[in-house]
């Protein structure tokens, strides 16, 4: 059962990151086709090509760190029943998603980059775009949490 009002905006956040948990569990299953249109750049797709394993373990590791953030999303909205630390993992989660926006953004200016510049520009504004929506969740129940960061001090 759930701990508080349902917040729609979450909802949509933890859709975004079960969408971006399935792709990337896709690019697995498909293998170098996928790296490479998803544009993961060279190293990942050849290894693909070669099929070693490290770069499909990458990717899932990268999967469940996407379908726990769409669950928190989900426990944060209202959804699930309350994770730990929820509060703090939320704001975690946010910052991770803008903190990523903003980065890829400053890596299309790397000389020496890995990933393909559509890669970048698509993943960038993706994350920064999920970011966006999760902090706007956050925004929403903050005052329902009743929750101040100074709380911690």
């Amino acid at each position: 059962m759930s701990h508080a009002v349902q917040n729609s905006t979450l909802l949509l956040g933890a859709a975004f990151s079960a969408t971006a948990a399935a792709l990337h569990v896709g690019i697995v299953i498909k293998g170098a086709p996928w790296y490479r249109f998803f544009g993961a750049g060279e190293r990942f797709t050849l290894a693909a090509e070669k099929g070693h394993g490290w770069h499909d373990v990458a990717t899932l590791a990268i999967a469940f760190l996407l379908a726990t953030f769409a669950a928190y999303a989900l426990s944060g909205g209202g959804y699930l029943r309350a994770l730990p630390q929820l509060k703090w993992v939320l704001c975690a989660i946010t910052a991770v998603y803008l903190a990523r926006g903003v980065l890829g953004f400053l890596l299309i200016l790397w000389p020496k980059r890995s990933h393909s510049m559509r890669f970048l520009v698509v993943s960038s504004a993706v994350c920064f775009g999920m970011g966006a929506v999760h902090l706007l969740g956050l925004v929403q129940v903050w005052k329902m949490w009743n929750f101040s960061i100074f709380q911690a001090f």
